[in-house]
């Protein structure tokens, strides 16, 4: 399985740097041992592979469940992701995120939950406040420039711009905060992962 997650990450890589300009801004700031929730905004069907290889090492993502037909059912979990009804949303892909989150894994997750539309970011959902309290992981905001531009929502045309990946401050939260119930108190979570997300420029 190694062996595929690598290809695809170095072919990805390549790709994205000779076809995209792709950068990465504030590398140094990257948490790359313990359970890390990595929080990005969502712009387009790129976003997942480019924030993976900002990284050195594995990471695990979401995949929508329908990928994972045919060929994709083979493929998909060698990318270590995670199936996720969209459609039909259960407790099922969340306690896989909080199982590998107390492994010490890293997972990338949107908040948002679905690519912009118009550009602008959307509000937080409070399934990943959950998951923030469950595992009682740090929190990677990282913000994601020109995908959209490069593949927007709709669109099956591949436009080449330049794709920058900022990388935000972690956010440790209290253990106050961590002992979080209740859909209201996730979605503050939520709300302040998007605010950090938010704030980051290139």
């Amino acid at each position: 399985m190694k062996t595929i997650y690598w290809f695809c990450y170095t072919l990805w890589q390549k790709c994205f740097i000779a076809f995209f300009s792709y950068r990465v801004i504030g590398k140094e700031k990257l948490v790359t041992e313990g359970p890390v929730v990595i929080a990005s905004n969502h712009e387009s069907f790129l976003d997942p592979p480019l924030v993976g290889i900002a990284y050195d090492q594995e990471v695990y993502y979401l995949a929508r469940k329908t990928l994972f037909r045919g060929f994709g059912a083979w493929l998909y979990p060698r990318l270590n992701s995670i199936p996720v009804d969209q459609e039909r949303p259960d407790m099922t892909s969340l306690k896989t995120i909080i199982k590998l989150l107390k492994q010490d894994q890293q997972v990338v997750v949107f908040p948002e939950g679905a690519r912009t539309l118009d550009g602008e970011l959307q509000e937080g959902q409070p399934g990943t406040g959950l998951i923030v309290a469950k595992s009682k992981a740090v929190v990677q905001p990282v913000r994601i420039f020109g995908a959209r531009q490069a593949l927007p929502r709709g669109s099956g045309k591949l436009n080449f711009c330049p794709i920058t990946l900022v990388i935000g401050d972690p956010i440790t939260f209290t253990p106050e905060e961590l002992k979080a119930k209740g859909r209201d108190d996730y979605q503050k979570i939520a709300d302040r992962i998007m605010s950090e997300i938010a704030k980051l420029e290139m």
